[in-house]
């Protein structure tokens, strides 16, 4: 079995991962398989990363043979066992459930039930249309922030490299096998930086200034625009340009902006309890049975809940759930759904954070 131990020189993650959890307690974790299938594949390597003495390190372990698969599981759970978190990438589908099946295999007491997982891959995989990537790769989120590898191999090429490694052991394949693995290892830590964009959405929002503006469309006519402009709790490594129902999101460093149209216009309250109500045709309105008990029979009608309205002409903003009460809508079985811009809003803050979170998750689902 052969173990490769690096201190990393000179690095820094520039992510708080102690919002993850605490730095010494942390162990990220890839390994190396010459297949997806447990039964008919090998593990031949484990890598991990941890943080100790105020510096990153790596330690590797690669078997050197077919039957070194169980020694660098022994290995790798005598010095896990120090730790209680595992940070990976994809490893929930992957990682973890083939090491599970491979001590099953050796009849090796070892689990994961002690540990708690954190899977960036997850975390960051619901937002890659947000963030207009074509997949959710680790080298294309590296690429995606400007991060250079050394590896020129992928991990299919690498089992061609690894049997023919055992049969012939050379130096030039140890080091291929060994540095792809350490590029994976090294690119999880130096990909934190992507879960600003996790946090974007998870994380309380504050809106810091809140305006409307006035421009005028293609057309020319006068259209108005609600701008927000948020304070991000975690800075974003690169900056976001997206839209998305009318509305547009700008995010750059530790500030971003939104814009969400306002509508001018009638539209309908619907009232829920449309039993209780006539419809009065000549205005267009539906009033409460004790109010209309007056109204000559001829000019009122039993309301049904299309027509059980009443009607405003306002401010409105859109929303795509009912976050504020009450909510309008243009017709009955129209899916739109508005709240109105009242002054009472206009003075709360929070409204304004919890609209931005609103409309944030909205253009995140969109895609």
């Amino acid at each position: 079995m052969r173990v490769c131990e690096e201190i990393i020189d000179n690095f820094s993650i520039s992510y708080p991962l102690e919002r993850l959890a605490p730095m010494e307690r942390v162990l990220f974790i890839d390994i190396e398989t010459t297949g997806f299938t447990p039964r008919s594949s090998c593990l031949y390597l484990i890598g991990c990363a941890y943080y100790l003495a105020g510096k990153w390190r790596t330690i590797q372990w690669m078997a050197e043979n077919y039957d070194q698969e169980a020694d660098i599981l022994k290995a790798f759970f005598e010095f896990a066992k120090k730790y209680r978190y595992l940070i990976h990438f994809n490893g929930n589908n992957f990682d973890l459930p083939f090491i599970v099946q491979k001590c099953q295999q050796h009849s090796l007491p070892y689990h994961f039930e002690n540990f708690q997982g954190i899977d960036l891959y997850k975390r960051i995989s619901p937002y890659k249309f947000f963030l207009r990537l074509p997949n959710c790769k680790q080298k294309t989120l590296e690429q995606f922030l400007g991060i250079d590898r050394k590896d020129v191999f992928t991990g299919g090429e690498l089992i061609g490299i690894y049997h023919d490694y055992v049969k012939n052991p050379a130096e030039f394949s140890e080091n291929a096998l060994l540095l792809h693995n350490a590029d994976d290892i090294k690119g999880m830590l130096e990909i934190l930086p992507i879960l600003s964009y996790y946090d974007l959405f998870n994380q309380p929002i504050r809106a810091r200034k809140v305006q409307a503006n006035s421009y005028r469309d293609v057309n020319g006519d006068r259209r108005r625009e609600l701008v927000i402009t948020l304070t991000l709790d975690q800075p974003l490594p690169r900056p976001v340009l997206t839209n998305a129902n009318g509305c547009y999101f700008r995010g750059e460093g530790g500030e971003a902006v939104l814009k969400i149209p306002i509508f001018e216009e009638e539209l309908k309250y619907f009232y829920s309890n449309y039993h209780d109500y006539y419809y009065l045709p000549a205005e267009d309105v539906a009033l409460h049975k004790s109010v209309a008990g007056c109204v000559d029979k001829d000019h009122r009608f039993p309301a049904s809940a299309a027509n059980c309205y009443t009607r405003k002409y306002s401010s409105y903003l859109p929303q795509w759930s009912t976050l504020f009460k009450p909510f309008f809508k243009r017709d009955y079985k129209s899916s739109e759904l508005f709240f109105e811009l009242t002054d009472e809003m206009k003075r709360d803050r929070q409204a304004f954070s919890d609209y931005a979170t609103h409309v944030l998750s909205m253009i995140a689902s969109t895609y």
